[in-house]
């Protein structure tokens, strides 16, 4: 099983995660081909090479929408900003560096002030200048993430990250979610962190995801209606079911692209989980800060079969009065939203009638969540769950070469003994197609190729 920790021991925004899983070696370009109709061309994204008080990490830079001219968008944290909060932003003159694939004249980055989550001012960490008026209906954005060259997982799991977002500033704002415009997190920069963070975490493997707490940094920011407490509202509301505290440094470490990403991924919180280490990646925010590293790191490695079993939630529900064609997205959505598992089982309910019962299996913290989901979308009354350990095998995806085409096998291990290996059907269902043959020999030939490696 592939794990990857977030060490979020300086906050933690968007462009740093990805700028991370960039370092840690998810290639640019990879990242600009599954970006699609996001970035307007190859130039829009790219990467610096930068140091925070010593630390070499990775700075992710995306030229900005309307940016003044001149002055490409500067790399650091995106931020909320709530509809008729005016805000300005101070220019300061960038140094210019040797990036990775950065168009010319690209290292006079801007950067500025302004505010941040819920129309407060960003703080000195974690900054990224937005022109004025980028802004974006939910709906626009899940547009947009339609155009992206990724799968219909990934798809779905940004659909439902967006989401996620949209109610936390209309339960702030009092907005209903069709009305809602995400400033800022809805400018391009932002929408690539997330779908991008999507597809990198897809593409690198990762089975699990661990972080540790978050410093969401401390003290008070001043916004357009007064001084708001670190973390700000929209902030601290998605970084529910997260272990924050607050460290020493004054200004907001955690924005709420962030804390969208890591309280949605991680399934627990915690010290670094044992695991043998393959890769390290630093991901740089804006501002060096002399006294610590502005830099949030991932480390990426197989989990040691030998350490403890993880913690899960099974949750049940029965439902006997729902439209059978809705049972299929349930499980979409349920999935794209945190579930590690979800399934269905026929039973027999009270008065004779028959019913569905819905399982799902998901990292604790999920539960609320995947909890309003089901009682939105679904027919039931009543949810019950409990927590429990659970153990898996290691697995790992290789590529066998058939008579008919190369296909995917996926193999489990325990202990380093193999227990499964078992063909990826899709592979075999779309060779199946195109070689006029039935699935069954498509599997049975990579079953072959397999147990022939060897």
């Amino acid at each position: 099983m592939t794990l990857l920790y977030f060490d979020c021991f300086s906050g933690a925004a968007g462009d740093m995660i990805l700028g991370a899983l960039l370092d840690a070696g998810l290639p640019l370009d990879d990242l600009r081909s599954a970006l699609g109709s996001l970035a307007l061309d190859r130039e829009t994204v790219w990467t610096e090479r930068v140091s925070r008080a010593g630390v070499s990490a990775t700075k992710l830079h995306v030229r900005g929408e309307g940016a003044p001219p001149g002055v490409d968008s500067g790399p650091g944290h995106s931020h909320q900003h709530v509809a008729g909060h005016g805000h300005t932003h101070d220019v300061e003159d960038g140094r210019a560096h040797a990036h990775e694939g950065a168009p010319e004249g690209a290292g006079q980055g801007g950067r500025g002030g302004g505010q941040g989550a819920d129309g407060v001012e960003s703080g000195p960490d974690h900054e990224r200048p937005h022109a004025h008026g980028e802004h974006r209906t939910l709906a626009e954005i899940v547009r947009l993430i339609e155009g992206a060259a990724l799968s219909a997982t990934a798809k779905q799991r940004a659909r439902a990250l967006f989401t996620q977002l949209a109610d936390a500033e209309a339960a702030i704002h009092g907005t209903p979610v069709n009305k809602v415009h995400l400033h800022e997190v809805g400018a391009l920069d932002s929408i690539i962190d997330i779908v991008g963070t999507v597809y990198a975490l897809e593409a690198l493997g990762v089975d699990r995801v661990v972080a540790s707490p978050l410093n969401v940094g401390s003290g008070r920011i001043r916004s357009a209606h007064g001084l708001y407490p670190v973390p700000a509202p929209a902030t601290t509301r998605l970084l529910q079911g997260a272990a924050i505290y607050a460290g020493p440094e004054t200004g907001e470490l955690v924005t709420p692209t962030g804390a969208l990403l890591v309280a949605g991924y991680a399934d627990s919180f915690g010290p670094v989980p044992l695991m043998r280490l393959a890769r390290v990646g630093y991901g740089a925010g804006t501002r060096d800060r002399p006294d610590s590293p502005n830099v949030l790191r991932v480390l990426i490695g197989d989990a040691d079969a030998s350490g403890p079993a993880s913690r899960v939630v099974v949750m049940e529900a029965e439902i006997d009065d729902m439209n059978p064609q809705i049972f299929g997205m349930l499980i979409d959505r349920l999935l794209a939203e945190g579930a590690l598992d979800v399934y269905y089982t026929s039973i027999q309910m009270k008065k004779n009638r028959p019913g569905t019962l819905l399982s799902i299996i998901a990292p604790p913290q999920a539960r609320e969540r995947l909890t309003t989901t089901v009682f939105r979308e679904t027919t039931t009354i009543g949810v019950r769950y409990r927590e429990m350990d659970r153990e898996c095998l290691e697995r790992e995806s290789i590529t066998v070469e058939t008579p008919f085409g190369p296909v995917a096998v996926k193999i489990a291990r325990r202990d380093g003994e193999l227990m499964n290996a078992s063909p990826e059907f899709d592979d075999c269902a779309r060779i199946a197609v195109a070689h006029g043959r039935p699935v069954k020999d498509v599997q049975a030939a990579a079953v072959k190729a397999f147990l022939d490696r060897n």
